[in-house]
């Protein structure tokens, strides 16, 4: 599958409720080869109206965190686990988890990313470990297939709760740190390739 096919299937998808309340599907956006993915809960309101993930506060938030952490947004791919707006926010239902779990994992076929930040308890359960508790589990990579896992908080979570900034700003150092390290190597295979 490619990405007009995919986009094509999630824009048409009926498998659960979550599609007649919605005013779109938001898939995704960002580098579609994208060596560092992101990927939280479900778009909210703001993102429900125009169409793209994380535009909303916690957007604007994780666009600073990502900047001071020296990524642009645009070299990065953006995700949610559910790609439609659930009610009131709410948290989607395992039932409209499991209707949009394909596609994300053709998302991260796709993209093929190096490093995977699971944002919230959420896309840590789906990601990692359906019983996953991201207070546990916060910090620590999660080496799986070839991809480097880290859960942290998500970012509506620090709006709540400050004291959750500092936890998720060592995270993004370790990601940035590994970040760097990968992009060396592929830098060097690619150059060994030529």
């Amino acid at each position: 599958m490619n990405w007009e096919e995919l986009e094509q299937q999630v824009k048409s998808c009926r498998s659960c409720g979550l599609h007649r309340r919605a005013k779109q599907p938001v898939l995704g956006e960002g580098n579609l080869r994208a060596l560092l993915m992101l990927v939280g809960e479900a778009p909210g309101a703001r993102e429900d109206e125009l169409g793209r993930p994380f535009v909303g506060a916690a957007g604007e938030l994780l666009n600073r965190i990502l900047q001071a952490a020296g990524f642009k947004r645009e070299e990065v791919y953006i995700t949610n686990v559910v790609k439609c707006r659930p009610p009131g926010n709410r948290l989607p239902t395992p039932d409209e988890v499991q209707a949009c779990r394909p596609y994300l994992e053709i998302q991260v076929e796709l993209v093929s990313p190096k490093i995977i930040v699971c944002l919230g308890a959420l896309a840590t359960q789906v990601l990692i470990a359906p019983g996953a508790r991201i207070t546990r589990l916060r910090g620590q990579w999660i080496q799986k297939d070839g991809i480097y896992y880290l859960p942290t908080f998500h970012p509506a979570a620090l709006l709540r709760d400050e004291s959750k900034k500092r936890p998720v700003w060592e995270d993004f150092k370790r990601v940035r740190a590994l970040y760097r390290e990968l992009s060396t190597v592929q830098l060097s295979w690619n150059f060994v390739g030529r």
